[in-house]
């Protein structure tokens, strides 16, 4: 009977052998975090001065200041009076159930990691579109980055950074970056051969048919990934206040931690009505543009 065992259970790797491997590469993780940690601490010592002096800006901005040039930004975006109307009753809403300084620390980290996403996804996505290798490498890691639990991740980062703003945003950037790495990738792929054949024929360099017609033409795509990266970095939020990240995160990790229903309820629906403003603000600015293309077209 015991000959049949191999049948029912599938055959392991021994315990003791396991423990060895998993003994030497967390050892040599640690090691390596001793090591190069103050390293690459000093190295995002600039994001972090930004971080801080942009929270600061937002949070010693007087609210009706605040409130104004919200709603002024989201009209210039959008050019709709209902979304701005709606941006001010929001944001007084919020500052009424006493979450506006939370709301703003919030914004801070989520608008930081939106630029660092974009100023690192764009280029990325650009480099994937004009090379088939680089896609095939870079495709099998962003499939990781967006499949692997944000857990997962945060743990080579907590040990390598300890807790605080930083590793909040490496985090978020982490989950929040592959949508604008693959949009703009699709977008400049799916540009007409055409257009750009008419283009080279006009004599136009490759730095120019890059700037010129294909990222014009691949806007609106490049904007639905801007708008899934800002979704995706909001849906981080409560998982980064887990390893110090101050803002509407925390008070419904408390919530969750003592049971408070309302507290994580009220500071729940405060992350949604930022969600919905971002999403509406960048998706009405995305469809003026595609307008504004396509009656440059006509012309």
């Amino acid at each position: 009977m015991a000959d049949n065992n191999w049948l029912t259970e599938f055959p392991e790797m021994e315990r003791s052998d396991l423990l060895a491997i998993r003994k030497t590469l967390d050892g040599a993780y640690r090691e390596f975090s001793r090591n190069y940690g103050e390293t690459i601490e000093s190295f995002f010592d600039p994001l972090l001065a930004f971080l801080i002096w942009f929270e600061k800006l937002l949070l010693g901005t007087p609210w009706f200041i605040m409130i104004g040039v919200l709603a002024v930004v989201s009209y210039l975006a959008s050019r709709s009076w209902k979304l701005a109307v709606s941006v001010i009753v929001v944001f007084c809403a919020i500052g009424y159930f006493g979450m506006w300084e939370d709301t703003m620390r919030t914004m801070s980290i989520i608008l930081v990691c939106t630029m660092v996403a974009i100023g690192l996804g764009i280029p990325i996505g650009i480099a994937m579109a004009r090379s088939n290798r680089i896609q095939s490498f870079v495709t099998p890691l962003l499939d990781v980055m967006q499949t692997m639990p944000a857990f997962v991740y945060l743990i080579p980062v907590v040990m390598l950074l300890g807790i605080g703003k930083i590793p909040g945003v490496i985090a978020v950037v982490i989950y929040a970056i592959p949508p604008v790495i693959r949009l703009t990738n699709l977008g400049i792929r799916l540009v007409d051969k055409e257009v750009l054949e008419a283009a080279t024929a006009y004599g136009a360099s490759p730095s120019q048919r890059l700037f010129g017609v294909q990222l014009p033409l691949a806007m609106p795509t490049i904007m639905a990934g801007i708008n899934q990266t800002i979704m995706m970095a909001l849906a981080m939020v409560v998982i980064a206040s887990m390893i110090g990240v101050k803002g509407l995160g925390q008070p419904v990790l408390k919530s969750i931690t003592n049971q408070y229903f309302t507290l994580g309820l009220i500071n729940g629906l405060a992350i949604v009505a930022l969600a919905i403003i971002f999403d509406r603000v960048s998706q009405s600015y995305a469809k003026r543009s595609q307008q504004h293309l396509s009656g440059g077209h006509h012309e």
